[in-house]
């Protein structure tokens, strides 16, 4: 295989060079625990307090208001299980929407076993939540409403500063899940008004397994994780130093070139969607068709009578990195909840196709995927009894 193009940013992105020199030292020379008293811990005390003041600038926040964190899974669960275990006594009724990541589903299906009631908000046929409808969901037993900010499949960017305003009206905390969005496109907390929002380092160029939550001053909220005082006693564990450097360099970075990525990644991402949407007969644009309510580097695309496991294989040998709505790879059977929710039929959504672009991409990468994709696609449909039933129907064959 001689070519590689990394199409899957969305999943996980590289860990950027200077970012990885930043964290280098606190792995072998500035080791020591933050919560010892010798000088060599003044030094890792005072790269976490930075990193937090990084974080606290790329999003308008203050640093006492950011916690680091294991990652957007732990965040999630944080926020959900947090809050509904410190505000029992006011209610126990929880809103998100269908469209969600499994860290916010699962947890709120665990929270229903525990005695709360979770609303799952359907959206329209391009991933939009109506405010609306979340209004009138909102009950004198509402604690919290949790909505992603960009959806990691689609790409839609959801209306957070609306929601957060009813919310506010209606006194409910308001979390949004922002994987998607930091380092992406532009996130201010003060301005959008949410709560609680969280992250994750490996979605914007920084290490894995490293994460960081908003949570405004003045929140209830209880520990998902009880031990120690570290992270002003809200979150025990000995801090992962070299991540939360690495996390403090990359949203620094992220942040200080996002108009330009953002205008480099739209251009590419639009001539991707043009291009397979010219080339390849029948293909589908999932989520919004508005770009500007997309996030940038975002392409999710149907074809009917190819299968989404078999087209990753065909790509992975032709030297593509993708993914798809298909579930398979983990043993399921069902399509993509989030193109099930919009509305994809099965054989529809069983044949998506995620392209997402990152900071190694060129135009020469578009330009191989749009010569690589349609010609898998045309191989794979002239295998496949559903596309000649397909074309039968619409009296095309």
């Amino acid at each position: 295989m001689a070519k590689l193009v990394y199409m899957d940013n969305s999943a996980t992105t590289f860990t950027k060079p200077e970012v990885l020199e930043e964290m280098l030292p606190y792995f072998t020379q500035k080791f020591g625990n933050p919560s010892s008293m010798y000088r060599m811990s003044d030094l890792t005390r005072k790269a976490i307090a930075t990193a937090r003041e990084q974080v606290a600038k790329a999003i308008n926040a203050d640093p006492k208001e950011i916690f680091f964190t294991a990652g957007g899974s732990e965040g999630d669960n944080w926020a959900l299980k947090g809050i509904a275990y410190a505000n029992r006594s006011k209610g126990n009724h929880i809103i998100t929407t269908e469209i969600e990541h499994h860290a916010i589903l699962h947890a709120g299906k665990f929270l229903e076993k525990e005695g709360f009631e979770v609303t799952y908000l359907p959206v329209d046929d391009e991933g939009f939540v109506s405010v609306d409808a979340l209004k009138a969901a909102i009950t004198d037993k509402t604690i919290l409403v949790s909505v992603m900010f960009a959806n990691n499949e689609i790409g839609t960017i959801m209306p957070i500063k609306e929601i957060a305003k009813v919310c506010k009206e209606k006194g409910v905390y308001f979390h949004t899940d922002a994987v998607q969005a930091v380092g992406h496109v532009p996130v201010d907390v003060q301005d959008l008004g949410v709560d609680m929002l969280s992250m994750a380092g490996h979605k914007f160029y920084g290490p894995k397994g490293v994460g960081a939550m908003y949570i405004r001053k003045g929140v209830k909220i209880e520990n998902l994780i009880h031990g120690g005082a570290q992270e002003k006693g809200k979150r025990a564990s000995t801090e992962n130093t070299p991540g939360i450097v690495g996390l403090g360099k990359a949203i620094e970075l992220a942040t200080s070139e996002l108009e330009e990525e953002i205008a480099r990644l739209t251009k590419l991402r639009d001539k991707l969607t043009k291009g397979l949407m010219e080339k390849i007969p029948h293909a589908q644009l999932n989520g919004p068709k508005d770009g500007s309510k997309r996030n940038p580097n975002n392409v999710n695309m149907s074809f009917i009578g190819v299968e989404g496991e078999t087209l990753l294989l065909d790509l992975d040998d032709a030297g593509i990195c993708a993914s798809t709505g298909s579930a398979c790879a983990s043993g399921s059977l069902d399509p993509s909840h989030v193109l099930l929710a919009i509305g994809c039929k099965h054989e529809v959504a069983h044949g998506s196709l995620r392209l997402t672009l990152g900071a190694g991409n060129t135009e020469e990468d578009v330009d191989y995927a749009l010569e690589t994709i349609p010609a898998i696609i045309k191989r794979r449909r002239e295998m496949s009894p559903l596309w000649f039933d397909f074309l039968k129907q619409r009296g095309e064959k």
